[in-house]
């Protein structure tokens, strides 16, 4: 039996959370209040946990974040830098050089989320050979 503490989870994963600083819900025509799930979508979307990772550990540059992400794409990693920056999780600084460098840094919020993305990450790499063995079982059981 699912104790009454746990049994709101879904009332609270549904509860808006204002985005605004000033606690001031947005006027009509504005985006709508952050709920719960979409700011857990956001910091555990497939690509901001490593994003989030690896600007935890200081200073990084795009390049390294595309070749450090495995499978990203130039847009997708564009697009989501930019999310982050606009959610205030990440911090982007342009240096005036030619070629422009910029670095992409974590921010206070970004680096209190850190060990629990690394504790997230280091669960999935120990199970991820049994979540696949279940997988492969339950398709064979269901196929056909």
């Amino acid at each position: 039996m699912m104790s009454q503490r746990n049994s709101d989870v879904s009332a609270l994963v549904e509860a808006e959370v204002c985005c605004t600083a000033e606690n001031v819900p947005f006027a009509p025509g504005q985006a709508r209040a952050c709920t719960v799930r979409q700011v857990l979508d956001r910091v555990g979307g497939k690509w901001s946990i490593g994003i989030l990772v690896a600007a935890s550990h200081g200073p990084v540059r795009f390049t390294e974040l595309e070749r450090e992400i495995d499978g990203i794409s130039r847009r997708m990693l564009t697009l989501t830098l930019r999310n982050l920056e606009r959610d205030g999780l990440l911090r982007r600084k342009v240096y005036p050089t030619v070629p422009p460098k910029v670095e992409y840094t974590a921010t206070e919020m970004a680096l209190e989320l850190y060990e629990s993305l690394v504790a997230l990450t280091n669960w999935a790499e120990r199970h991820r050979r049994a979540i696949a063995e279940a997988r492969t079982g339950y398709d064979l059981e269901h196929a056909g």
